[in-house]
């Protein structure tokens, strides 16, 4: 049975607490941290844990990033309420349901059909709306396109060129970059008013590497 009781309330809003005392300025960020219950997108036996400011095994080989990740992932979209997000590497779910109490029109796509059946059912049940695929998330949704936000969820070797052509003038891509077995650097790239492309390293992060060439029977 899935329950949210005034102890993992309580709990969110203590992470929320470490969340701004680590850096993370934005209330609308905040707010949707405090809102979305991590503690379902864990396997029950991490559950005691869900609320700790650490990324966690899940199915398929995955991990849950750390709520710091999220929250400064979001944050760095700078994007208003309203925005069509893309997400890269849906996974339990948990960033999707993030971009969706922020307000977002969230688009997102997974590889593993495991994590893309057990995140498809569990926001539903929790009454997130979010438009899901399963496919390559280096081919993104150029159906959707264009996008206000893009946020890769995974490390990739390089800048996704395919992903840089379905964001809109302004609209900002979040990848982490770089090799797996090192950590990678957080890249914000856009494009400016007069359209040149300018881009920024916000810090160094650790995730699980980005696939492609899924086969999704499709």
């Amino acid at each position: 049975m899935r329950t949210d009781s005034p102890r993992h309330q309580g709990q969110r809003l203590q992470l929320v607490e470490q969340l701004r005392e680590r850096g993370i300025m934005d209330e609308g960020v905040l707010d949707a941290i405090s809102q979305v219950p991590r503690h379902l997108f864990l396997d029950s036996s991490f559950e005691q844990y869900a609320y700790r400011d650490a990324a966690f095994p899940i199915r398929a080989q995955q991990t849950i990033s750390q709520p710091y990740t999220v929250a400064f992932q979001t944050e760095a979209l700078r994007a208003p309420s309203g925005s069509k997000i893309l997400e890269i590497g849906t996974g339990s779910g948990y960033q999707a349901a993030v971009l969706a109490a922020m307000g977002y029109k969230v688009y997102t796509i997974e590889r593993q059909k495991e994590l893309f059946d057990f995140s498809k059912s569990l926001l539903l049940d929790l009454g997130y709306r979010v438009s899901q695929k399963f496919g390559d998330g280096y081919k993104g949704m150029p159906a959707f396109a264009p996008f206000d936000g893009i946020l890769v969820t995974a490390a990739a070797p390089a800048l996704p060129q395919e992903l840089l052509e379905q964001l809109r003038p302004g609209g900002r891509l979040i990848v982490p970059v770089g090799e797996v077995e090192s950590e990678q650097s957080m890249h914000a790239v856009w494009t400016d008013k007069a359209g040149l492309r300018q881009e920024e390293v916000l810090g160094q992060f650790r995730f699980v590497p980005m696939l492609k060439d899924v086969n999704t029977g499709r």
